[in-house]
């Protein structure tokens, strides 16, 4: 038995951003909880020269609506990078689940020697559509899922391995 591009992306996608979502609600509710003020989470970093947490959200935003578009063999919107609120994050994530949802199998499945190229501050970079997808895509999709729960964790959230893997 065999998965398609389509089953292998945007589920695996939507799941993650789902999870972070959750894991968002989490931190907001323990920073109100706690009496901390929300920036505090926001601007969290694991280490100084490690991106804080909005930027986190960010990427993995960025890198979700990416993959879909440029696997679909279309254009990805742009998003301006002005959240600075956990509401804001959740609409963004919000937004990105919406426009995965758009998609279809049709769409996706059959990308798997379609050349992605990315833009790379070093110079464009050539994958098959199978290599960007497993090589690329969802292993720094998931960096960044990771590196936000671990901001969070290390800052006294209360999370678990659960919360990371989501619901069922």
């Amino acid at each position: 038995m065999s998965i398609s591009m389509y089953q292998a992306s945007v589920p695996v996608l939507v799941r993650g951003l789902t999870s972070l979502q959750a894991i968002l609600g989490k931190a907001e509710a323990h920073a109100a909880e706690k009496q901390i003020d929300p920036s505090v989470f926001l601007g969290a970093r694991l280490f100084p020269d490690m991106l804080p947490l909005v930027r986190q959200v960010y990427i993995v935003t960025d890198t979700a609506k990416g993959c879909a578009a440029r696997l679909a063999n279309v254009e990805a919107p742009k998003y301006e990078d002005v959240e600075m609120t956990f509401e804001d994050l959740q609409a963004r994530l919000q937004k990105t689940i919406d426009y995965l949802r758009e998609f279809n199998a049709e769409q996706i499945d059959g990308s798997e020697d379609r050349t992605v190229t990315l833009k790379m501050r070093s110079g464009p970079v050539e994958f098959s559509g199978l290599n960007y997808l497993l090589q690329f895509a969802l292993p720094n999709f998931y960096f960044h899922v990771t590196t936000a729960y671990d901001i969070l964790r290390h800052n006294g959230v209360e999370l678990g391995k659960l919360d990371y893997l989501g619901a069922r």
